[in-house]
């Protein structure tokens, strides 16, 4: 039996025949494990590249209201917000550049976050919607946790290792040992037959997107619940107590971080006199206050929130984290009290930001979005030709994992990637041992179950 591309001679080509077929068959198998979640994370990865422009769209009907004459004090406006969810706490506000543009106000109800549309001149409500259950909220949430709350992410988390493990295996299968050219390594050849072609996708597609699929993986990798959590203890361990965090481990805990924040806020200061006493925050100054901040030069959505009794923090929602800065004010003074820069933060913290950006699709604008873009669909592309291949070639009444070969053990090599890779992607390695375990505990003796695996023996390569 031989392998593509691969020329037999003595002992060291058998060996190598032995590592492809292993190699293959992880491949195999991550991409088994891998399919369904890719498509899934690509999809909704790719709305969440393009959040801007989304919520620009689902926005645009509280946007650019037309009305005659100036509108209604800040205060006013953010005011009548919290009037509307009276005994909620005010979070933040969104401070729009256009004064026709609906005022948002972001209330926090019990732990609940809801966004409040105001128009800007008879400070009607014209929108009250739960945060969460905001398009670009859901589309993250999916993303995230696949709405399973932490089960999900140990799910996406494995889904996303092995798709590391998927990569790679591909790139050693790929790489040219025998080929004739370009053709099938670069580029696909279109005029030989469905499987060369569908192959020659699969293949080329592959490495065209590598790195980039690596990339959003590695990325992503300080999101997760189990890799990130353990990150993010490590690197506060390395920090003043007193320091935030500059991310949240897993979706679930960001939202909750995103909950919780307002919490700690001092409540004990002077009301104003624009609002009864229980609502909890002083308006005096903001309407001095908004135009200043809108001279600043935030980007796009700039925030302001109460910190304070007449103490406000204004800030940038951007998605490229390293155009992010923060400003505290005296809103009765309009003094500037404090700012806080991206390169005042730790190093670590700004790489974590930095990588956060990028895989977002903001860090360098459109051409950012393009290469997210490219690489979602290269995924996809990769997904669909696999299963393609799968299907053209699938023998009868087995799974078509390539099967075991007789003496078929690690080397050294392919060892010790397994290891490193274990060690350093936790849930790969736990699940490595589960699947060790259930293969010689149990798969192994079910004959029936075990040569639909394609874990029999095969014949030696010749």
């Amino acid at each position: 039996m031989t392998e593509p591309g691969i020329k037999l001679s003595g002992e060291a080509a058998k060996r190598l025949i032995i590592d492809y077929r292993m190699i293959w068959r992880w491949h195999f198998y991550a991409g088994l494990v891998c399919i369904p979640f890719i498509v899934l994370l690509a999809v909704t990865g790719t709305c969440y590249l393009f959040k801007p422009q989304i919520e620009a769209a689902l926005d645009a009907r509280y946007n650019n209201l037309p009305f005659e004459g100036a509108p209604r004090p800040v205060s006013e406006q953010i005011f009548n917000a919290m009037h509307a969810l009276h005994g909620a706490e005010l979070k933040q506000v969104e401070l729009r550049k256009n004064p026709h543009d609906a005022l948002r106000v972001v209330m926090n109800d019990g732990g609940e976050l809801w966004r409040v549309y105001i128009h800007p001149q008879t400070l009607d409500v014209l929108k009250v919607q739960a945060e969460d259950q905001r398009f670009m909220a859901i589309i993250k949430t999916i993303h995230g946790e696949l709405t399973l709350g932490r089960f999900g992410e140990i799910i996406v988390e494995l889904a996303a290792c092995w798709a590391i493990v998927m990569i790679v295996t591909g790139l050693y299968l790929w790489w040219p040992r025998n080929a004739q050219g370009p053709a099938g390594v670069l580029f696909p050849r279109l005029r030989i037959g469905k499987r060369v072609f569908w192959r020659d996708m699969h293949a080329v597609t592959g490495i065209w997107i590598s790195f980039f699929a690596l990339f959003l993986l590695l990325s992503g990798l300080p999101w997760t619940s189990v890799w990130g959590g353990a990150f993010r203890a490590v690197v506060a361990a390395t920090k003043p107590a007193t320091a935030k965090a500059e991310w949240a481990a897993g979706r679930a805990a960001e939202t909750k971080a995103l909950k919780d924040e307002h919490a700690h806020h001092d409540q004990s200061a002077q009301k104003s006199v624009l609002m009864s006493h229980d609502m909890g925050v002083n308006l005096t100054g903001v309407d001095a206050l908004a135009p200043r901040v809108l001279a600043i030069g935030l980007p796009a959505p700039v925030l302001i929130k109460p910190v304070k009794d007449t103490t406000w923090q204004a800030t940038s929602a951007t998605q490229n984290l390293t155009a992010r800065f923060t400003v505290t004010y005296d809103a009765a003074t309009g003094h500037e009290i404090k700012r806080e820069t991206f390169g005042d933060k730790a190093l670590v913290d700004r790489v974590v930001a930095t990588g956060i950006s990028a895989h977002e699709g903001h860090l360098f604008g459109w051409l950012n979005q393009l290469l997210g873009l490219l690489t979602a669909i290269g995924l996809v592309t990769l997904c669909i030709s696999a299963v393609v291949m799968w299907w053209q070639r699938r023998p009868t009444d087995v799974l078509g994992a390539p099967a075991l070969l007789p003496d078929e053990r690690l080397g050294m090599g392919l060892g010790a990637l397994i290891m490193a890779l274990g060690i350093f992607l936790p849930v790969l390695g736990i699940s490595l041992i589960v699947v060790a375990l259930a293969e010689r505990l149990v798969l192994r003796n079910i004959p029936a179950v075990c040569a639909w695996l394609g874990l029999k023996h095969s014949l030696p390569p010749a």
